[in-house]
């Protein structure tokens, strides 16, 4: 048990997929997982434990950003064992090749802060993907026929974003998405030496305005969770 996360010793699997929203975790744990149990529900971020075709899986919240994301990421790695952490959500694109409903797998990441930034001091650290992890959910994902983009996304704290030229030098440089918490879980990992992957959908497009709607979501989200538990275990 952690400041953060209520569970018990043995109530977290060594794979962890994080969700931003709580409620996805439960409804993700609840259509994917055998005999969910929920394990996590402090401050009302709900987490689950199953298993998944025979295998320890847990299905935790993650929040919005990467202070949020980064606070259960290090209590689940240092205090219960996690080895290999997938990030699902969403994201915005930035190229016009990208469209809505697209996959993106980030390999690298880009960002202008997070809470590990301080300790590089002037260096520019660049967070990566798991090699394996990557490789194994690009096959899962051509396998069910989902259109797949691979390359870097932009970590943003900031969600109401003004910076236009930022994002415009962004997209110069072959960007593919903007979303808001992988490169602080890719560092974390890269710290205490863990897999970590962030499997994406395009939900908005920030080029021309068109946006997922909710329905279509939750069975694009449905997908980023199959394909993340294909290839934690592939």
């Amino acid at each position: 048990m952690t400041v953060h996360i209520g569970a018990r010793a043995g109530d977290i699997a060594e794979t962890v997929l994080l969700p931003g929203d709580p409620y996805r975790a439960r409804w993700a744990a609840e259509t994917f997982l055998e005999n969910p149990r929920l394990v996590n529900e402090v401050r009302g971020m709900l987490g689950y434990t199953g298993t998944w075709r025979g295998k320890p899986v847990t299905i935790h919240g993650s929040g919005m950003g990467m202070p949020s994301i980064s606070i259960y990421a290090n209590e689940l790695i240092r205090d219960f064992g996690a080895q290999t952490l997938i990030r699902i959500g969403s994201a915005g694109a930035l190229q016009p090749h990208l469209k809505v409903r697209d996959l993106v797998l980030a390999q690298a990441t880009t960002t202008l802060g997070s809470p590990s930034r301080s300790i590089f001091r002037e260096l520019s650290f660049a967070p990566v993907a798991d090699f394996g992890l990557l490789a194994a959910a690009h096959g899962a994902a051509v396998a069910k026929g989902i259109t797949t983009h691979v390359g870097g996304v932009y970590s943003s704290d900031t969600f109401y974003d003004e910076r236009q030229d930022l994002s415009d030098q962004l997209q110069r440089h072959g960007t593919l998405a903007i979303e808001m918490e992988a490169a602080e879980l890719y560092t974390l990992a890269a710290r205490y030496g863990r897999r970590a992957l962030a499997v994406l959908t395009i939900s908005d497009h920030i080029l021309t305005g068109e946006a997922l709607p909710a329905d279509q979501r939750e069975r694009s989200f449905g997908d980023m969770v199959e394909i993340a538990l294909t290839a934690a275990f592939a």
